[in-house]
C-alpha cells in the first residue's frame, strides 16, 4: 500500500523482543538500542506505574526492586510463559521503552515488528496488538520467534535446506525446523529459564528448609548450573535467605552438581521437545540436519553443557548461536531492512 510506503519514510521502524524476562528494541539502521529487564514497579493492588528521579520504575530500575519491596510497592513481571499476563502493565512498559527509544515528541508512531511464541492463541495475539497500539505504535507486525532467532543466528533459513533452531527464554522453548523462508514443523513448549529458577527455588526449600528470592535462583543458575557434567561439578556457592522453620536469615553452600540435579526435570521437558519435533520433520529435511545439525539461541543455552546434553539425546551438532541472548532482536532487526519486501508475509494490525 503506497500510503503504508509513504508514512513509513516519516516514521521510527522498531522490533521489539518482547521477552518473560527481558525486552529488547532494535531500530531500523541503528541495530539493538535497548535491552531491559520486562519489569514494572506498581502503587500495591492497582495498575499506577511508580515513577523514581521523575521516571516511571520500569526495566532496570524495577527489576532491583524484585523481591525486595515494601507493602505499599509491588514489583510486576507483566508478561508469563512468553505471553502477556497483566495488559495495563504491558501497555505502560511498552509505552515506556519506546517513548524511550523515538523521543516523547512523534508526529506519526512508529511502526513495529513485535516477535511473538509460535504457539500462543489468537486471544493473545490480539493482546499483543492492542498493548503496542495504545502505547504508540502506528502499525504492528508480528514475527514469529523461531524465525526472528534463526535470521538472526545467520541460519539459511531462505534456501532449500533444513535449518534448526532451539530459542531457549525466559518464560517459552521455541523449537522449529525451517526451509524456504518459512517453518516446516514447530513446537512450542512453556517451559524455559523460569522454570529452572523456580527448580532451585523448590531444591532449596525441600533440601535446606531455606527460602530464596527468583533473583538468587537466577544467580546460582548463572553461576554454577549445569545440564551435565563438567569439571566443575565441585564447585560451591553460599546461599543467603529466610529459613522455613525459625523464619531468621540463614545461609547455606550448595554444590554444582546438587543444582545440576535440580535442573534436570525443566532441562529433560526441553530435550523431549527437540526430539518430538525431530521425529516429525520430513525424511529429506531430517537428512539436511545430519549435515547442518542444531543451533541453539536464547539466555537458557548458555546454560553450561546444553549443548552436549542435546548432542547425547540427538546424535546431531549443537552449537551455540554467536551472542544467543540478542538473537531474536536481532532478526527483528535484519527483518526491519527489508520491511518492504517481507511485511507482506506477516500478520499485521490491519488484519484484525
Amino acid at each position: 500500500m503506497w500510503l503504508d510506503s509513504l508514512i513509513g519514510m516519516f516514521s521510527v521502524d522498531m522490533g521489539i523482543d518482547l521477552g518473560t524476562c527481558n525486552t529488547l528494541v532494535a531500530v531500523r539502521g541503528q541495530g539493538i538500542v535497548l535491552n531491559e529487564p520486562s519489569v514494572v514497579a506498581v502503587a500495591k493492588g492497582t495498575n499506577r506505574v511508580l515513577m523514581r528521579g521523575g521516571q516511571p520504575a520500569v526495566g532496570w530500575v524495577a527489576k532491583e526492586m524484585l523481591g525486595k519491596t515494601p507493602g505499599s510497592i509491588t514489583a510486576v513481571r507483566p508478561l508469563k510463559d512468553g505471553v502477556i499476563s497483566d495488559f495495563e502493565i504491558t501497555e505502560a512498559m511498552l509505552n515506556y521503552f519506546i517513548t524511550k527509544v523515538t523521543g516523547r515528541v512523534r508526529m506519526i508512531g512508529p511502526r513495529v515488528v513485535i516477535s511473538i511464541p509460535s504457539g500462543i492463541t489468537a486471544v493473545e495475539k490480539r493482546a499483543v496488538f492492542d498493548s503496542a497500539e495504545r502505547a504508540g505504535a502506528w502499525r504492528t507486525y508480528l514475527l514469529e520467534e523461531p524465525v526472528a532467532a534463526a535470521i538472526g543466528a545467520g541460519l539459511p533459513f531462505a534456501e532449500p535446506t533444513a535449518s534448526m533452531i532451539v530459542d531457549i527464554g525466559g518464560g517459552t522453548t521455541e523449537v522449529a525446523i525451517m526451509s524456504l523462508a518459512d517453518i516446516a514443523t514447530c513446537e512450542s513448549v512453556r517451559v524455559a529459564g523460569d522454570d529452572m529458577d523456580e527448580a532451585i527455588m523448590a531444591h532449596m526449600k525441600r533440601a535446606f528448609n531455606l527460602m530464596v528470592g527468583e533473583q538468587t535462583a537466577e544467580r546460582i543458575k548463572i553461576q554454577i548450573g549445569s545440564a551435565a557434567p563438567t569439571d566443575d561439578d565441585d564447585a560451591t556457592i553460599e546461599v543467603r535467605g529466610r529459613d522455613m522453620i525459625s523464619g531468621l536469615p540463614r545461609k547455606a553452600t550448595i554444590t554444582a552438581a546438587e543444582i545440576r540435579e535440580a535442573l534436570q526435570e525443566p532441562i529433560n521437558a526441553i530435550i523431549e521437545t527437540v526430539t518430538r519435533t525431530l521425529e516429525r520433520a520430513e525424511p529429506e529435511l531430517a537428512a539436511d540436519l545430519v549435515e547442518n545439525g542444531i543451533t541453539l539461541a536464547g539466555g537458557g543455552a548458555l546454560l553450561r553443557g546444553m549443548p552436549e546434553q542435546l548432542e547425547r539425546a540427538t546424535g546431531l551438532r549443537c552449537v551455540l548461536a554467536e551472542d544467543p541472548l540478542t538473537c531474536v532482536a536481532r532478526g527483528t532487526s535484519i527483518f526491519l531492512e527489508n520491511i518492504e519486501e517481507w511485511k507482506n508475509t506477516l500478520e499485521n494490525s490491519m488484519d484484525i
